[in-house]
């Protein structure tokens, strides 16, 4: 019996396909982030809050419709697919595009027709045309789910990486273009942000095509077998058997930032705050919790490719092999995550400065919610770690629980600190920090209990710190002689004093972590090009 040709001719291993998925995963991040810095230069802080409003009900609607239902369809064609059963994989495809369609008509639908009632919920009534525009790519995003997760199933990252890609440059180009040209014919900022989100619907459209293109092809190499097939309702049990709980798990915390967004909005306007003044405050938050996304783009790339292998290690019973790769992930993980929480703490006024072009009140409100998320980006590096090793060890429902319990704090700390004058708005990251310090502390505690031989993660998180404070002890430095001769208010100086720290700090983070031996060879080969960067640090 012949094989697909995708099988034979694109064969990955899957560490590779995980490497692949995740470097284009952070490749996605940072065109994210070269179109959404220009856009908030564009549509100013108003506009921006109201693209990140329709962005926050869509990441839900998306989530509960995608989230668990790609890993499902993939494990079970590639059950189906290891075993030969391709009338099978051909079942269960089509069982799952069924309920793929449904979600995703229901969720364009609801986005579409109830755009006004979900502006008005959110606090910001003149989000509704942003939210409208939106519509239509719940329904695209469905139908590339469908095929990502045929791909997924064939061990074929390839479509999936490309796709995303594609995604990510035409809403770059489109959406920037919409927005400048409607903001030119209205004058108005709601519009523009309208203009920027059809940016997003028109890239689902291009790899949704692309993604037919490349099934087609694929779906008709498949051999014809006449094995017995599960039924359609069985079919369609199974995929939401293992859909429903990661799905619950992936929509959780996006559904408390919708939430937590309108409780700080409420909160706002109680006091007295004007409509327009609260929606700058929020696009001012939005646009540095996107600066916050930024080096947290890169942690999968460590989680996705360490669960296959924790997971191969259980299997064969060599529990020390596992925990030996769970500490080198850690290393690796704080290797990353530290020096970035250290820079954007300490370098957070610069930094907003050159990326949200923000003066004034406006730039020391930006450097505040900056540093206090700065610090957040080491506990939210602990969280994907703890949770991907939880996962490993069969225990995914255990992080979801941590998730609700600590959520529920963020939302009452986010209403208490937000309704104080005082605090204001820098109550909503501070709640996001305990948010993420809290379940990173619990699933700690949990993995205490049901992982055997127990893996020192806090211990190996932090070994790279001595590194990151002899960096940030540097960029310190440097920040403070330069701000003595620039200053923020130019461009040439913002530069400066943003691009010269960063600069020095790196070269000295790389020099302390190599001479601490924060990190080891073993653990570089864990990442993508591990091995170059061992080569490069002399490891």
């Amino acid at each position: 019996m012949s094989e697909p040709s995708n099988n034979t001719n694109n064969k990955q291993t899957f560490l590779h396909g995980a490497a692949l998925l995740a470097m284009a995963t952070a490749v996605v991040k940072i065109i994210g982030a070269l179109y959404k810095i220009p856009l908030n230069a564009i549509i100013g802080e108003q506009g921006f809050s109201y693209f990140y409003t329709a962005y926050e009900i869509y990441s839900v609607l998306l989530l509960i419709s995608t989230a668990g239902l790609p890993v499902a369809v993939s494990r079970m064609i590639s059950q189906a697919n290891s075993l030969g059963h391709y009338r099978q994989v051909r079942r269960v495809f089509k069982a799952a595009e069924g309920i793929f369609l449904a979600l995703g008509i229901v969720s364009s639908l609801l986005m579409t027709v109830f755009c006004r009632q979900l502006a008005n919920f959110q606090e910001q009534p003149n989000a509704w045309f942003a939210i409208g525009c939106l519509g239509p790519s719940a329904l695209l995003i469905c139908i590339m789910s469908a095929y990502r997760g045929f791909f997924q199933g064939q061990g074929n990252m390839k479509p999936t990486s490309v796709s995303e890609v594609l995604e990510a440059l035409c809403k770059l180009i489109v959406g920037i273009a919409a927005a400048l040209v409607l903001l030119h014919m209205t004058n108005d900022k709601a519009m523009a942000a309208g203009g920027a989100i059809l940016g997003v619907t028109f890239s689902c459209l291009i790899s949704a095509i692309y993604l037919f293109v490349k099934f087609r092809k694929a779906y008709c190499a498949l051999p014809e077998t006449g094995e017995n097939v599960s039924s359609w309702g069985r079919t369609m049990r199974d995929l939401l058997v293992i859909a429903v709980p990661i799905t619950i798990g992936s929509a959780g915390l996006q559904f408390l930032s919708v939430i937590e967004a309108k409780l700080y909005m409420g909160q706002l306007l109680s006091q007295g705050i004007s409509q327009n003044q609260a929606d700058t405050m929020k696009g001012i938050y939005n646009m540095t919790q996107t600066i916050f996304n930024m080096p947290n783009a890169f942690i999968p790339a460590i989680t996705i490719s360490i669960i296959p292998a924790i997971t191969a290690q259980l299997t064969l019973c060599h529990h020390d092999a596992a925990r030996a790769t769970e500490e080198s992930s850690a290393r690796i993980t704080g290797l990353i995550a530290l020096p970035c929480a250290v820079g954007l703490f300490l370098m957070a006024e610069p930094v907003t400065a050159i990326i949200g072009a923000y003066q004034g009140e406006k730039l020391a409100l930006a450097t505040r919610l900056m540093s206090t998320l700065g610090i957040g980006i080491f506990f939210y590096a602990g969280v994907q770690l703890t949770t991907a090793v939880m996962q490993a060890h069969g225990h995914a429902t255990v992080p979801v629980v941590n998730m609700i319990v600590s959520g529920m704090l963020r939302l009452g700390v986010v209403y208490v600190l937000v309704g104080n004058p005082q605090i204001a708005i820098l109550g909503a990251p501070i709640g996001s920090v305990l948010c993420f310090g809290c379940i990173c502390l619990l699933n700690l505690l949990w993995m205490r209990k049901v992982v055997p031989q127990k893996p020192a993660l806090l211990k190996n998180l932090l070994r790279p710190l001595p590194s990151a404070a002899i960096m940030g002890a540097a960029v310190w430095v440097t920040h403070w002689g330069l701000g003595r001769v620039f200053s923020l208010e130019s461009t040439v100086g913002k530069l400066i004093l943003c691009a010269v720290p960063i600069l020095v700090g790196a070269a000295v983070y790389c020099i302390a972590a190599a001479k601490l031996r924060a990190i080891t060879r073993e653990d570089c080969l864990l990442l993508p090009k591990g091995e170059k960067i061992a080569d490069l640090l002399h490891l």
